[in-house]
Protein backbone atom coordinates (compact mmCIF):
# COMPACT_ATOMS: atom_id res chain seq x y z
CA UNK A 1 0.00 0.00 0.00
CA UNK A 2 1.19 3.49 -0.80
CA UNK A 3 0.44 6.90 0.68
CA UNK A 4 0.99 10.44 -0.57
CA UNK A 5 1.35 13.21 2.03
CA UNK A 6 0.69 16.59 0.43
CA UNK A 7 2.54 19.21 2.43
CA UNK A 8 4.90 16.55 3.74
CA UNK A 9 7.68 19.04 4.46
CA UNK A 10 5.50 21.01 6.91
CA UNK A 11 5.14 20.59 10.66
CA UNK A 12 2.19 18.19 10.56
CA UNK A 13 3.29 16.72 7.24
CA UNK A 14 6.64 15.64 8.71
CA UNK A 15 4.86 13.77 11.51
CA UNK A 16 2.58 12.11 8.96
CA UNK A 17 5.51 11.01 6.78
CA UNK A 18 7.14 9.51 9.88
CA UNK A 19 3.88 7.75 10.78
CA UNK A 20 3.33 6.33 7.28
CA UNK A 21 6.85 4.99 6.93
CA UNK A 22 6.68 3.46 10.42
CA UNK A 23 3.51 1.65 9.33
CA UNK A 24 5.48 0.09 6.47
CA UNK A 25 3.67 1.94 3.70
CA UNK A 26 5.39 3.08 0.54
CA UNK A 27 5.45 6.81 1.22
CA UNK A 28 5.63 9.78 -1.10
CA UNK A 29 5.46 13.39 0.04
CA UNK A 30 5.31 16.81 -1.56
CA UNK A 31 7.00 20.12 -0.90
CA UNK A 32 6.69 23.58 -2.38
CA UNK A 33 10.21 25.01 -2.12
CA UNK A 34 12.38 22.56 -0.19
CA UNK A 35 12.13 18.78 0.39
CA UNK A 36 11.69 17.46 3.90
CA UNK A 37 14.62 15.93 5.75
CA UNK A 38 13.11 12.52 6.50
CA UNK A 39 14.46 9.51 4.67
CA UNK A 40 12.22 6.68 3.55
CA UNK A 41 9.94 8.91 1.47
CA UNK A 42 10.01 9.83 -2.21
CA UNK A 43 9.83 13.62 -2.48
CA UNK A 44 7.95 15.46 -5.22
CA UNK A 45 7.85 19.21 -5.81
CA UNK A 46 4.24 20.40 -6.09
CA UNK A 47 2.68 23.78 -6.82
CA UNK A 48 -1.04 23.49 -6.07
CA UNK A 49 -1.64 26.73 -7.97
CA UNK A 50 -0.58 25.09 -11.24
CA UNK A 51 -3.40 23.27 -13.06
CA UNK A 52 -2.47 19.68 -13.83
CA UNK A 53 0.56 19.56 -11.53
CA UNK A 54 -1.21 17.42 -8.93
CA UNK A 55 -2.17 14.94 -11.66
CA UNK A 56 1.50 14.54 -12.57
CA UNK A 57 2.45 13.89 -8.95
CA UNK A 58 -0.36 11.38 -8.45
CA UNK A 59 0.67 9.55 -11.60
CA UNK A 60 4.25 9.31 -10.35
CA UNK A 61 3.39 8.31 -6.77
CA UNK A 62 0.39 6.09 -7.61
CA UNK A 63 -0.99 6.23 -4.04
CA UNK A 64 -3.85 4.34 -2.46
CA UNK A 65 -4.30 7.05 0.18
CA UNK A 66 -3.80 10.82 -0.15
CA UNK A 67 -3.60 13.08 2.91
CA UNK A 68 -3.78 16.78 2.13
CA UNK A 69 -1.97 18.48 5.04
CA UNK A 70 -0.77 21.50 3.11
CA UNK A 71 -1.13 24.98 4.56
CA UNK A 72 -1.42 27.97 2.28
CA UNK A 73 -2.74 30.34 4.92
CA UNK A 74 -5.12 32.91 3.46
CA UNK A 75 -3.78 32.35 -0.07
CA UNK A 76 -7.02 31.31 -1.77
CA UNK A 77 -5.17 29.83 -4.76
CA UNK A 78 -3.47 27.28 -2.49
CA UNK A 79 -5.86 26.74 0.42
CA UNK A 80 -9.13 26.69 -1.54
CA UNK A 81 -8.39 26.19 -5.25
CA UNK A 82 -5.44 23.90 -4.54
CA UNK A 83 -7.52 21.67 -2.27
CA UNK A 84 -10.20 21.49 -4.94
CA UNK A 85 -7.59 20.32 -7.46
CA UNK A 86 -6.42 17.64 -5.02
CA UNK A 87 -9.98 16.41 -4.46
CA UNK A 88 -10.72 16.28 -8.18
CA UNK A 89 -7.49 14.46 -8.98
CA UNK A 90 -7.91 11.95 -6.13
CA UNK A 91 -11.49 11.25 -7.20
CA UNK A 92 -10.42 10.66 -10.81
CA UNK A 93 -7.84 8.08 -9.69
CA UNK A 94 -10.06 6.47 -7.06
CA UNK A 95 -7.73 7.33 -4.17
CA UNK A 96 -8.85 7.46 -0.56
CA UNK A 97 -8.62 11.12 0.55
CA UNK A 98 -8.19 12.69 3.98
CA UNK A 99 -8.33 16.48 3.97
CA UNK A 100 -7.05 18.55 6.89
CA UNK A 101 -9.15 21.58 7.79
CA UNK A 102 -9.10 24.03 10.70
CA UNK A 103 -11.12 25.50 13.54
CA UNK A 104 -10.71 28.78 11.62
CA UNK A 105 -13.89 27.84 9.73
CA UNK A 106 -15.87 28.92 12.81
CA UNK A 107 -16.78 32.39 14.07
CA UNK A 108 -16.67 31.68 17.80
CA UNK A 109 -20.39 32.30 18.27
CA UNK A 110 -21.29 29.93 19.82
CA UNK A 111 -18.01 28.77 21.35
CA UNK A 112 -18.49 24.99 21.28
CA UNK A 113 -18.51 23.14 17.96
CA UNK A 114 -19.02 19.45 17.31
CA UNK A 115 -18.57 17.61 14.03
CA UNK A 116 -22.08 18.45 12.80
CA UNK A 117 -21.59 22.23 12.93
CA UNK A 118 -21.53 24.13 9.65
CA UNK A 119 -18.75 26.62 8.85
CA UNK A 120 -19.34 30.32 9.50
CA UNK A 121 -15.89 31.86 8.92
CA UNK A 122 -14.97 35.46 9.70
CA UNK A 123 -11.44 35.65 8.22
CA UNK A 124 -10.01 35.13 4.71
CA UNK A 125 -8.15 32.02 5.92
CA UNK A 126 -11.30 30.59 7.47
CA UNK A 127 -13.26 31.33 4.30
CA UNK A 128 -10.66 29.54 2.17
CA UNK A 129 -10.71 26.53 4.48
CA UNK A 130 -14.51 26.46 4.50
CA UNK A 131 -14.63 26.61 0.71
CA UNK A 132 -12.16 23.73 0.54
CA UNK A 133 -14.27 21.65 2.95
CA UNK A 134 -17.40 22.19 0.89
CA UNK A 135 -15.66 21.28 -2.36
CA UNK A 136 -13.99 18.18 -0.95
CA UNK A 137 -17.25 16.84 0.45
CA UNK A 138 -18.97 17.44 -2.89
CA UNK A 139 -16.22 16.10 -5.16
CA UNK A 140 -15.10 13.21 -2.94
CA UNK A 141 -18.06 12.17 -0.76
CA UNK A 142 -16.13 9.23 0.71
CA UNK A 143 -13.32 11.51 1.95
CA UNK A 144 -12.56 12.29 5.59
CA UNK A 145 -12.57 16.03 6.30
CA UNK A 146 -10.65 16.56 9.53
CA UNK A 147 -10.75 19.82 11.49
CA UNK A 148 -8.04 20.50 14.03
CA UNK A 149 -6.81 23.33 16.23
CA UNK A 150 -3.43 24.76 17.29
CA UNK A 151 -0.77 22.12 16.63
CA UNK A 152 1.99 21.94 19.26
CA UNK A 153 4.98 19.69 19.84
CA UNK A 154 8.73 19.24 20.21
CA UNK A 155 9.37 22.99 19.98
CA UNK A 156 8.69 23.04 16.26
CA UNK A 157 5.36 24.86 16.11
CA UNK A 158 4.88 28.53 15.36
CA UNK A 159 3.44 29.19 18.82
CA UNK A 160 6.35 27.48 20.60
CA UNK A 161 8.87 29.51 18.62
CA UNK A 162 6.96 32.70 19.46
CA UNK A 163 7.00 31.89 23.17
CA UNK A 164 10.77 31.38 23.08
CA UNK A 165 11.26 34.68 21.25
CA UNK A 166 9.05 36.56 23.71
CA UNK A 167 10.81 35.02 26.71
CA UNK A 168 14.21 35.86 25.22
CA UNK A 169 13.18 39.44 24.48
CA UNK A 170 13.94 39.08 20.77
CA UNK A 171 10.31 39.70 19.83
CA UNK A 172 7.80 42.24 21.12
CA UNK A 173 4.17 41.34 21.65
CA UNK A 174 1.54 39.93 23.98
CA UNK A 175 -0.26 36.62 24.31
CA UNK A 176 -4.01 36.96 24.49
CA UNK A 177 -6.00 35.79 27.50
CA UNK A 178 -9.32 35.82 25.65
CA UNK A 179 -8.21 33.85 22.55
CA UNK A 180 -9.27 30.28 23.39
CA UNK A 181 -8.50 27.13 21.44
CA UNK A 182 -8.04 23.37 22.02
CA UNK A 183 -4.38 22.69 21.18
CA UNK A 184 -3.36 19.22 20.04
CA UNK A 185 0.02 17.51 20.12
CA UNK A 186 1.39 16.92 16.64
CA UNK A 187 2.09 13.24 17.35
CA UNK A 188 -1.45 12.63 18.63
CA UNK A 189 -2.88 14.42 15.60
CA UNK A 190 -0.73 12.53 13.10
CA UNK A 191 -1.55 9.17 14.68
CA UNK A 192 -5.32 9.77 14.83
CA UNK A 193 -5.36 11.32 11.36
CA UNK A 194 -3.56 8.28 9.98
CA UNK A 195 -6.18 6.04 11.58
CA UNK A 196 -8.93 7.97 9.82
CA UNK A 197 -7.04 8.08 6.53
CA UNK A 198 -6.71 4.30 6.32
CA UNK A 199 -10.29 3.69 7.46
CA UNK A 200 -13.48 4.00 5.44
CA UNK A 201 -14.82 6.87 7.56
CA UNK A 202 -16.47 9.61 5.50
CA UNK A 203 -17.63 13.12 6.34
CA UNK A 204 -16.48 15.51 9.05
CA UNK A 205 -14.24 14.71 12.01
CA UNK A 206 -12.64 16.75 14.80
CA UNK A 207 -9.15 16.05 16.12
CA UNK A 208 -8.32 18.60 18.81
CA UNK A 209 -6.95 18.42 22.33
CA UNK A 210 -9.10 17.84 25.41
CA UNK A 211 -8.26 21.17 27.08
CA UNK A 212 -9.56 24.62 26.13
CA UNK A 213 -6.80 27.12 26.96
CA UNK A 214 -5.99 30.72 26.10
CA UNK A 215 -2.96 31.65 24.02
CA UNK A 216 -1.42 33.12 27.17
CA UNK A 217 -2.02 30.01 29.29
CA UNK A 218 -0.61 27.91 26.47
CA UNK A 219 2.46 30.14 26.39
CA UNK A 220 2.96 29.77 30.14
CA UNK A 221 2.70 25.98 29.86
CA UNK A 222 5.30 25.95 27.08
CA UNK A 223 7.61 28.27 29.02
CA UNK A 224 7.46 26.10 32.14
CA UNK A 225 8.09 22.92 30.15
CA UNK A 226 11.12 24.47 28.50
CA UNK A 227 12.54 26.11 31.62
CA UNK A 228 11.83 29.66 30.47
CA UNK A 229 10.74 32.64 32.57
CA UNK A 230 6.97 32.67 32.09
CA UNK A 231 6.87 36.07 33.77
CA UNK A 232 8.34 37.58 30.61
CA UNK A 233 5.22 36.65 28.63
CA UNK A 234 3.07 39.78 28.53
CA UNK A 235 -0.70 39.25 28.62
CA UNK A 236 -3.30 41.19 26.68
CA UNK A 237 -6.81 40.98 25.31
CA UNK A 238 -7.46 40.35 21.66
CA UNK A 239 -10.79 42.15 21.97
CA UNK A 240 -8.94 45.31 22.99
CA UNK A 241 -6.53 44.96 20.05
CA UNK A 242 -9.50 44.89 17.64
CA UNK A 243 -7.89 42.11 15.62
CA UNK A 244 -10.16 40.22 13.20
CA UNK A 245 -11.02 36.62 13.84
CA UNK A 246 -12.86 34.43 16.32
CA UNK A 247 -12.04 34.75 20.01
CA UNK A 248 -13.27 31.49 21.52
CA UNK A 249 -13.48 28.34 19.38
CA UNK A 250 -13.61 24.99 21.16
CA UNK A 251 -13.73 21.89 18.98
CA UNK A 252 -15.67 19.03 20.55
CA UNK A 253 -13.82 15.91 19.38
CA UNK A 254 -15.72 13.38 21.48
CA UNK A 255 -17.51 11.70 18.56
CA UNK A 256 -14.27 11.29 16.62
CA UNK A 257 -12.38 10.20 19.74
CA UNK A 258 -14.82 7.31 20.06
CA UNK A 259 -13.79 6.14 16.57
CA UNK A 260 -10.00 6.26 16.93
CA UNK A 261 -7.63 4.46 19.27
CA UNK A 262 -5.24 7.38 19.65
CA UNK A 263 -6.00 9.38 22.79
CA UNK A 264 -6.13 13.12 22.14
CA UNK A 265 -4.37 14.62 25.15
CA UNK A 266 -5.00 18.13 26.40
CA UNK A 267 -2.31 20.80 26.55
CA UNK A 268 -2.18 20.72 30.34
CA UNK A 269 -1.18 17.06 30.06
CA UNK A 270 1.22 16.97 27.14
CA UNK A 271 2.99 20.17 28.28
CA UNK A 272 3.25 19.02 31.89
CA UNK A 273 6.71 19.47 33.40
CA UNK A 274 8.21 16.07 34.17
Amino acid sequence: MKALIIGGSGFLGTALVRRATAAGWGTAATYCSRPGSLSGAAWHQLDLRAPGHIDEVLAAADPDVVINATSGGSDWAVTADGSIRVAMAAARRGCRLAHVSSDAVFSGSPTHYDETCLPDPVTPYGAAKAAAETAVRLLAPAAAVVRTSLIIGHGGSEHERLVHALAAGTHDGVLFTDDIRCPVHVDDLASALWELAVSDGAGGFHLAGADAVSRHELGVLIARRDGLDAGRLAAGRRADARMPGALDVRLDSSATQARVGTRLRGAREFLQVR
